[in-house]
């Protein structure tokens, strides 16, 4: 029998994906800070432009952090051409204060710079956990998304790109990308830059010994979290051919994997389920969705079959 959240370690919430004045949001990096204590999170990152534009920023936000509320420090990162010839957005939470500066003065692509993937290399090898930001909103293919190895996870839901461009989905690349073998987690985020209603909207739930810089991290690079618009998981089991879910109240519980392989179950007021895998038996993973009655998501991170990690 095979859990995806331990009965022992507490939930903490966090978005990992944030800007503030030192790049294109709107506020102060301590107002950032505090509106995301208000609203009950555990931590954030705020992760600015790392671009010569705004002079490279890590903020420094550790004079924020507050009994019971923790800060990451971390940066969206710029490096390269995509297929479409954009520039590369990775998401890197953990990076050190001295991470060194790229070669992108601002949002082209310039010649002799670090490639997407060289830059998520160097933010992994730095103690960072990286993730290939927004794929639907960047134009990402394919290609583009399996030249990131170094990443730890893919952007599945990003609550800015939902309310400004309607562009917030990522579940399509990872999809692919898992039935190709790689081990991917999933986040939702917001990329809050507080210029309309992108805040609030998405965020993880993670497991760790204690709300603390490097549990968080650890746990977020072992995949021990899920993520979420609003419903909240309680326990997922994998039990040979069946798939026991107990979650907070939702109209929908659907479990997904390789190819079309998928099975729902709907109700009301619906807070368990056992949902029998037998269309899965040649999906190597599966991964499970939450829909409440308003239409708000959550998600696990993908569950392989043979009890490996991603």
């Amino acid at each position: 029998m095979q859990s995806l959240f331990s009965p022992d370690l507490p939930f903490f919430r966090g978005n990992l994906h944030t800007h503030s004045t030192l790049s294109d949001g709107v506020l102060e990096p301590e107002e950032v800070c505090r509106r995301y204590r208000a609203e009950g999170y555990d931590f954030m990152a705020l992760t600015d432009h790392f671009i010569g534009l705004y002079d490279y920023p890590i903020a420094d936000t550790l004079g924020f952090r507050t009994p019971g509320f923790t800060t990451l420090l971390g940066a969206e990162l710029h490096s390269g051409a995509m297929a479409n010839g954009e520039l590369w957005h990775i998401l890197a939470v953990g990076l050190p204060a001295d991470f060194s500066r790229a070669n992108a003065p601002h949002f082209m692509p310039v010649e002799g710079q670090e490639t997407g993937p060289e830059i998520a290399a160097r933010a992994r090898a730095a103690g960072a956990f990286v993730a290939i930001a927004h794929p639907q909103w960047s134009g990402l293919t394919l290609a583009d998304a399996r030249s990131i190895e170094a990443a730890h996870a893919v952007e599945v839901y990003n609550h800015g790109c939902a309310m400004g461009c309607d562009r917030p989905d990522g579940w399509s690349v990872m999809d692919l990308l898992l039935s190709e073998g790689r081990r991917l987690n999933a986040v939702a985020t917001d990329d809050a830059h507080f210029t309309e209603p992108d805040h609030f909207g998405g965020w993880v739930m993670v497991q760790a010994e204690e709300n603390a810089p490097e549990p968080l991290l650890a746990a977020l690079k072992a995949g021990s979290y899920f993520s979420s618009q609003g419903p909240q998981f309680r326990q997922v089991t994998l039990d040979g051919d069946t798939l026991h879910v107990s979650c907070s109240s939702v109209a929908s519980i659907i479990v997904q994997g390789h190819g079309s392989a998928a099975i729902a179950h709907h109700g009301k007021s619906v807070t368990k389920a056992s949902l029998g895998l037998t269309r899965f038996r040649k999906s190597p993973w599966i991964r499970v969705s939450l829909i409440d009655a308003a239409g708000r998501r959550a998600w696990t991170n993908p569950i392989w079959r043979d009890g490996g990690p991603a």
